[in-house]
């Protein structure tokens, strides 16, 4: 069994997380309004750095869990978030706008939708 408060405690980090990039984002209409401009660069630093912290955090409670409460929500590529981490970090300069701009328009809300998910299921089993 793992520490239900600990992983509740990592998952509204995500929420958090979430909510600075959509926040960010909101200014964003093109991949092109990424590397326009400093602001736009700014915008880009500051998601990935979120970004960032949502794959650490998935891969601590991944940890902490054994994998359990993933398996129970497949609909999101679990592996494939967290691996973003590892993307944004270790191939910083050749980091893609247009992905970062895939994530943040198409993958971004169906994840805070299962994260929301799991933060009720671990609720419920309190």
């Amino acid at each position: 069994m793992f520490d239900h408060e600990l992983v509740l405690a990592d998952l509204n980090n995500i929420i958090w997380a979430l909510e600075q990039i959509k926040k960010r984002f909101a200014v964003i209409k093109s991949v092109d309004d990424f590397t326009k401009d400093d602001i736009g660069l700014e915008k880009l630093d500051s998601i990935c750095m979120q970004l960032i912290n949502i794959s650490e955090v998935l891969k601590h409670i991944d940890r902490l869990t054994s994998g359990e409460l993933f398996a129970k929500f497949p609909e999101i590529d679990w592996k494939m978030v967290k691996g973003l981490r590892d993307v944004i970090t270790h191939h910083y300069f050749d980091i893609d706008a247009e992905t970062i701009y895939s994530v943040c328009e198409d993958h971004l809300e169906p994840l805070r939708i299962y994260v929301n998910k799991m933060i009720s299921h671990l609720k419920e089993m309190r």
